[in-house]
């Protein structure tokens, strides 16, 4: 089973910048997309190959939301993870598989002041928490746009980001006590020493440079980690200011 992960950054907007293409070339069995950014009213993509499909918009129109495509019918859909701050904005959608859970996840941006850190700290706690419950019952699969570097190797520019969201000591010591509570990153643990990146500014030619941020992933509990291969940075595929990611979970 081939799943794909994109933070489209405005569904509809990606949509006239070739995401059609790369759905139907991506041939994901599930496809997961962070920060659509519309209603069930103004999303006008329904591919016939993918006939179950779960949107959890945020009750602010044209913020945040999540989006799941898949060809296979979960056994069950749950929408959030039943705190109402972060379930009004629509961040976590988790499918029963059968074999594992699939959570594809947003998580709330630290804003640039950082003023939002200890609501991302809180975020953290509680998500680490249900996805250690989920993993008491079965596989965990993970994808999703996690808004941070984890270390040094994730970021091209270490030095001037040390402090700035997505590269605090706060948010980077959340993703350990997250892989310490028995969980991976699927992209680390079969490429421990490549440099890849998965987010760019808009800004300063960051793209064409490859300045960039490895802040999308696909997380796995470890008991899970046999289950899974050929994690995959397509960094190539532009329509948003960051690119998908995919893995391949054998059940």
């Amino acid at each position: 089973m081939k799943i794909v992960s994109w933070n489209v950054a405005g569904f509809r907007a990606c949509l006239k910048k070739g995401f059609p293409d790369f759905f139907a070339a991506s041939d994901a069995d599930i496809f997961c997309i962070q920060e659509s950014k519309l209603t069930a009213e103004q999303n006008e993509f329904h591919p016939a190959s993918h006939p179950y499909e779960y949107l959890y918009p945020a009750v602010k129109e044209g913020y945040s939301g999540t989006l799941i495509y898949s060809r296979v019918e979960p056994l069950s859909v749950r929408y959030g993870i039943g705190d109402e701050e972060y379930d009004n904005e629509g961040r976590t959608i988790t499918l029963d598989m059968g074999e594992f859970y699939l959570v594809t996840v947003y998580v709330p941006n630290a804003k640039n002041d950082l003023s939002r850190i200890p609501s991302r700290m809180r975020f953290e706690d509680l998500f680490r928490g249900y996805l250690s419950d989920l993993a008491r019952e079965k596989g965990v699969v993970v994808c999703g746009d996690m808004n941070v570097a984890h270390e040094e190797i994730d970021i091209r520019n270490v030095k001037p980001n040390i402090g700035h969201a997505g590269f605090t000591y706060e948010e980077r010591g959340k993703m350990t006590e997250l892989l310490a509570a028995g969980f991976t990153d699927t992209y680390r643990h079969f490429y421990p020493d490549r440099v890849q990146y998965t987010w760019w500014s808009y800004m300063g030619k960051a793209r064409e440079n490859n300045v960039g941020w490895r802040i999308d992933y696909f997380i796995v509990n470890n008991g899970f980690l046999d289950k899974v291969s050929d994690p995959v940075i397509y960094d190539d595929v532009m329509g948003s200011d960051h690119c998908p990611v995919g893995l391949t979970v054998t059940v």
